[in-house]
């Protein structure tokens, strides 16, 4: 009776509550990083080291940084890190990426994604997955959403359906941490949750708004912009 009223046909969507999860989780944390910053030099990685004691979620960690190298000018740098399901594979995330502030468009430029995923049978195979689940959480992060109107569904087909193409691609490298003799953790949905969160604290440290709700397109991120610019300009 409630899908009738509404009007549009509803599905599950998988891994969304994880990756919802995983956002706000990594959000909070990075918060309350920026918060504790003004009281050390801490870096967000090193914060995220602070408090973490299994070896093997800090190498990941200090795999990424050590990958990712200093900074560039001019570009918004987010970290993020999860262990999917709190038992399988362990994922860090570093993103690049401009913020056109006369736009509100995001061009992601660099990804650099690490993953101990256990003993590691085909490494090829195990980058592509990570490589894969990046440009996926990338696209649904700054891209996909289903648009409908009061007749029911607008986007569809892949003309009318908003979702990251080629041409939009970043750089992603990938570094894996073999893990001789230790089970198989898995890895397709590890970099999904992360990717997400990297990206929103590259927006952040790039411009210095919070996005909370994806996709992050270029009117809500112009909107955001505008926000805490009004208030500066009323006050003079």
């Amino acid at each position: 009776r409630f899908f009738r009223a509404g009007g549009l046909r509803t599905a599950v969507f998988r891994l969304k509550t994880g990756q919802n999860l995983w956002f706000q989780a990594i959000l909070l944390l990075r918060a309350q990083c920026v918060r504790q910053k003004c009281q050390s030099n801490l870096n967000h990685a090193q914060f995220r080291l602070r408090y973490l004691t299994d070896e093997r979620a800090r190498a990941v960690i200090e795999a990424a940084v050590e990958k990712a190298g200093p900074r560039l000018d001019g570009l918004g740098r987010g970290i993020a890190f999860s262990r999917y399901k709190n038992w399988q594979s362990y994922v860090a995330v570093i993103v690049d990426l401009r913020v056109h502030r006369d736009s509100g468009r995001i061009d992601l430029e660099r990804a650099v994604v690490a993953a101990d995923a256990g003993q590691i049978v085909n490494p090829d195979s195990l980058s592509n997955q990570l490589e894969g689940a990046f440009m996926q959480s990338a696209s649904w992060t700054l891209k996909e959403q289903v648009a409908f109107d009061p007749h029911g569904i607008t986007s569809v087909d892949w003309r009318t359906y908003p979702i990251m193409r080629f041409g939009d691609a970043p750089e992603i490298q990938t570094v894996l941490l073999n893990r001789p003799g230790h089970p198989y953790l898995g890895i397709g949905e590890g970099a999904q949750g992360p990717a997400s969160a990297a990206i929103s604290n590259a927006v952040f440290d790039a411009v210095g708004v919070r996005l909370r709700q994806i996709p992050f397109t270029p009117e809500r991120v112009k909107a955001a912009l505008d926000s805490i610019q009004a208030p500066e300009q009323s006050l003079h």
